[in-house]
């Protein structure tokens, strides 16, 4: 994959992490008090880590060479970990 469709790909994931952030913090509001404490709190923890992803991405196309590459795969990874996270938080309201 070129850098630039990677670079697509992942800001198509950025927007669609931080759509599910969305539907999250609307489910969070109806839920009971201490659902909806917790939900917050996790919201705000994966929004950093979104935040950080983008900063991560910039990493990518800044990268020399096959540098890219490497930092390609620790935003892999870090999507993977923020992946995971609103999988745990969706379950909260199941």
């Amino acid at each position: 994959m070129s850098r630039q469709a990677y670079r697509q790909k992942a800001e198509a994931r950025i927007e669609t992490q931080q759509a599910k952030l969305k539907e999250a913090r609307a489910k969070a509001k109806g839920a009971a008090a201490d659902v909806r404490l917790e939900a917050e709190k996790q919201i705000a923890a994966l929004e950093k880590k979104i935040d950080a992803a983008k900063k991560m991405l910039s990493g990518v196309g800044d990268a020399a060479g096959d540098a890219w590459k490497d930092a390609a795969k620790a935003l892999d990874d870090t999507w993977d970990d923020i992946s995971g996270g609103i999988k745990k938080l969706f379950s909260r309201f199941a």
